[in-house]
């Protein structure tokens, strides 16, 4: 898979202070990458870069193979988590105004509006103010905004910040239906649920340092430790001590009807699955078994932390 956006040994500094360290990540054609880190990690410097708001001071960005250039501008959209709308400009008209600054033709630009505005279920906003809305409904106009030029890359900067779930759930969707279509995809969000359900691939930054990257399954591979969640109706009164005496165990807490021994084992290198599957079942009625897979949350803490 070939890349659309690479950033190859980016610095910035602001002063005294370091924004980006040597900061190098390749974004896939057609993925949704998940640029991740705890607040002045770097993300919002980085994202500024790769839109040219600012420069940096070692290093290139290249977009689709070619060194970044102002011409670039129409094959990026960009949802920042500040949002950017005139209050007093009625919807429409603000609309086709930004969609002409990337270029669209004016009657182009109108079409392409009326059908996402039929899309997302907002037709009867064309006329209103975006003081008259509220934040979720100034939201949708900022997404169709962004996307309406049909960008190569689209950038989007927690962009489910003033949604309800319905809402939240409907924009995800239509995330999803971009990628599938051939848009490539930035995601920053400091909702890591968000983070399992539609990256592909990660980069986790801390202290204007990358430290992590990589597809999302992989990483999710290297932090694996073995572990399985076992709920069991034990055949005899000390289970739990011989299973302590055997393997690595603690207390695992998941709801079952009965009130079987709940725990978490953790097997040696040279131990599977089956190996404790097969020793459970000669131990009783094995009614739970779950190998557990780090959440893209843990992982982030805990990279964090150590790092």
């Amino acid at each position: 898979m070939s890349n659309l956006l690479e950033v190859q040994s980016v610095s910035k500094k602001f002063g005294d202070f370091t924004a980006l360290n040597n900061v190098s990540i390749a974004v896939p054609k057609g993925s949704i990458f998940g640029l991740l880190g705890p607040n002045g990690a770097g993300k919002t410097t980085l994202i500024r870069i790769v839109n040219q708001i600012t420069m940096p001071d070692i290093g290139q960005v290249f977009l689709d193979g070619e060194t970044l250039k102002n011409h670039h501008i129409k094959d990026i959209g960009y949802l920042p988590e500040e949002r950017g709308l005139y209050k007093s400009m009625k919807v429409g008209e603000q609309a086709l105004y930004l969609a002409q600054l990337k270029g669209m033709d004016k009657s182009e630009a109108k079409k392409r509006l009326k059908m996402w505005f039929e899309r997302l279920e907002i037709g009867d906003w064309w006329n209103k103010k975006i003081q008259e809305l509220s934040k979720g409904m100034a939201q949708k106009i900022q997404f169709v905004v962004t996307v309406l030029h049909e960008p190569k890359l689209l950038i989007f900067d927690e962009p489910f910040s003033g949604f309800d779930p319905i809402n939240a759930n409907l924009i995800k969707d239509e995330i999803l239906r971009l990628r599938d279509e051939g848009a490539t995809v930035i995601f920053s969000t400091h909702r890591m649920e968000s983070v399992e359900e539609l990256c592909d691939h990660i980069a986790l930054l801390n202290k204007s340092n990358k430290i992590l990257d990589g597809n999302l399954m992989d990483v999710k591979r290297q932090y694996k430790t073995n572990t399985f969640e076992i709920g069991i109706n034990p055949k005899q009164d000390n289970l739990e001590q011989e299973l302590a005496q055997k393997f690595s165990i603690t207390p695992a807490s998941f709801k079952t009807l009965g009130n079987d021994l709940k725990l978490n084992i953790k097997l040696s290198e040279n131990e599977t699955a089956n190996d404790l599957l097969n020793y459970l079942t000669t131990k009783g009625q094995v009614s739970h078994f779950v190998e557990i897979i780090p959440s893209a949350n843990d992982i982030f803490i805990q990279t964090v932390k150590n790092n």
